[in-house]
């Protein structure tokens, strides 16, 4: 490769911002609920559960953009937390499941420390960013109301 094409990569990659940009802010957040024994993935997971009802695991995955293994790994660890419970399960694990009462106590007790997360990525991203980023998932086709 030459070293223009290095140049113009490193120079002008798109992704690489992106994700270091969202590595930095997952690890905001995460300090922020780590006392609550969270990440902000598990939130989201959580919170996304809770709009949606009971469902499959695979809706939670549709509705996040995650990866079955991603949503598996963080579901059995919500439930061996007793935040969310498998409304039915077979041999290939579970079908269904659903936010218990312990969850939605879990994401309310967890809500001030993620609200101070979220003014300190506002304030990081400033209200240009934050209505950029918010347009772009639109776009993107997110629909943050599952």
């Amino acid at each position: 490769m030459s070293a223009a094409a290095i140049d113009e990569i490193v120079g002008d990659c798109l992704a690489v911002r992106i994700r270091l940009i969202s590595r930095a802010l997952t690890s905001l957040y995460d300090s922020a609920l780590d006392r609550h024994g969270l990440t902000i993935a598990q939130v989201n997971l959580l919170a996304a559960l809770g709009k949606t009802g009971p469902c499959p695991p695979a809706r939670l995955g549709e509705v996040l953009q995650l990866e079955r293994s991603t949503v598996s790994r963080n579901l059995n660890l919500l439930l061996n937390h007793g935040w969310i419970e498998a409304i039915s399960a077979d041999a290939k694990g579970m079908r269904e499941v659903a936010l218990t009462g312990a969850g939605r106590a879990k994401v309310k007790s967890a809500l001030p420390d993620w609200r101070q997360a979220q003014r300190q990525t506002e304030q990081l991203l400033g209200t240009t960013g934050v209505d950029a980023v918010r347009t772009i998932a639109a776009d993107m086709g997110y629909a943050p109301d599952a």
